[in-house]
């Protein structure tokens, strides 16, 4: 590894252990400065937004990612200021017992230590994550996507200004170079780094888990289905397809992919009337496509291919697949789920019990948009990301999922037989 990473990964590294010495209210009182700061900075942050945003096509879907304005930064200083709101995951017992040897034994959560975060062009999560980390007592190592590099400079750099200017060491924010080596070296900082985790398209979570060394939690591919069921009520529906495809196309709990029962298909046209209105593509098939044929938009209909499905969109496109009956939704969704949220729009409560008990995935939603799947609307502060693994952590990733724990045993001499 080269001296310069191997450098930033021990001062890192170093700055960590000693984030479990800080008082609770310290942390809020940092979090609320910083908070404070970026709304005074304001000016800073979106002249240097500007600068990346000029280097991105505006019809690129990142570029609402990368977007950056008085409102969103504002708003980026509540979620920081709710954090702090939060109770901290760290001085509580999560159990304790007392053995028959008289051993007292408790278990309480801990931080990681040192997380690395790749990222792409959302210059929100630099102050996302690291109020979560510091929050949690984690120090944070981040790698940012080069199309965000002057959002995500200005805005570690006030941050590492705040915790400067009150006594904490700043490394616990470091924010690495532009270039894809410190990618590749940042996965291979295993004694240094203790959990990556990754945020972006599959493209960039597939690399991470393929070549990190260290631990990894995978999070924030998405390919969405709702399924829309016989018993289905046309108005309910109407809306929470409309508001799971269009409310904001480039975030991983947008809808990719519709599934309708066949006997339902009289209804499509209502249901896609809206889709129409904001010029959503969709990529039906057979059957969904002559339902279509003469009722939407013949430059937004197109037929469906195999790549259709299992695709993330990240854009205004959606696939529809025609179901014969429930087991059918149920196999088609499990064939191309990225097990992130699925949703079934019904009236039978024995087919959305089914579909619950079936669906793989760390959020089902029932007769309501999988746009809810983020950590302030679960109520959880903020988000680090969603995992759609099963180890550790499953769903939105907040302060509670960003500790492990260990294990305090007390003795009065006991020794082991």
């Amino acid at each position: 590894m080269d001296d310069n990473y191997l450098h930033i990964f021990q001062l890192a590294s170093e700055a960590s252990r000693n984030l479990n010495l800080i008082a609770p209210q310290e942390i809020n009182a940092i979090l609320n400065l910083i908070a404070d700061e970026a709304e005074s900075k304001a000016y800073y942050i979106l002249a240097e937004n500007q600068k990346d945003l000029h280097r991105m096509d505006p019809n690129n879907p990142k570029y609402d990612r990368l977007l950056l304005d008085e409102q969103r930064i504002t708003a980026i200083a509540n979620d920081i200021r709710n954090v702090a709101r939060l109770p901290s995951p760290l001085g509580r017992t999560i159990m304790q017992k007392t053995l028959e040897n008289g051993l007292e034994l408790s278990k309480i959560p801990v931080p990681f230590g040192l997380i690395g975060i790749i990222y792409e062009a959302r210059p929100n999560v630099s102050f996302d994550v690291f109020s979560l980390c510091f929050k949690s007592g984690n120090a944070c190592i981040l790698k940012g996507g080069s199309d965000a590099r002057y959002s995500n400079e200005a805005i570690i750099s006030i941050i590492r200004n705040i915790l400067d200017e009150n006594g904490i060491n700043p490394n616990i924010c470091t924010l690495l170079p532009n270039e894809r080596e410190a990618t590749e070296a940042l996965l291979n900082a295993r004694d240094y780094v203790d959990l990556i985790i990754p945020r972006g398209g599959k493209d960039l979570i597939n690399f991470v888990r393929d070549n990190s060394k260290i631990p990894v939690i995978e999070t924030g591919a998405g390919v969405c289905h709702t399924y829309f069921h016989k018993s289905g009520d046309v108005n309910i529906g109407k809306d929470i397809i409309t508001n799971a495809k269009t409310r904001k196309v480039s975030v991983c709990n947008s809808l990719d992919c519709l599934i309708i029962d066949k006997d339902r298909l009289d209804n499509l046209t209502f249901l896609c009337s809206d889709l129409a209105a904001k010029d959503v593509i969709i990529y039906a098939d057979k059957h969904s496509y002559e339902a279509l044929s003469s009722n939407y938009p013949t430059q937004l209909l197109k037929k469906a291919t195999e790549d259709s499905f299992g695709t993330e969109f990240l854009d205004y496109k959606m696939a529809i697949k025609t179901s014969n009956n429930l087991d059918e939704a149920i196999k088609h969704i499990s064939t191309y789920s990225s097990k992130h949220s699925e949703a079934i729009i019904s009236e039978d409560s024995e087919a959305i019990s089914t579909f619950e008990k079936l669906i793989d995935a760390a959020c089902i939603y029932v007769n309501t948009s999988t746009a809810f799947t983020d950590g302030a609307q679960f109520g959880l502060g903020a988000e680090i990301g969603i995992s759609t693994q099963k180890m550790h952590a499953r769903g939105p990733m907040a302060l509670d999922e960003l500790c492990t724990y260990k294990w305090l045993i007390k003795g009065h001499g006991q020794i082991r037989k």
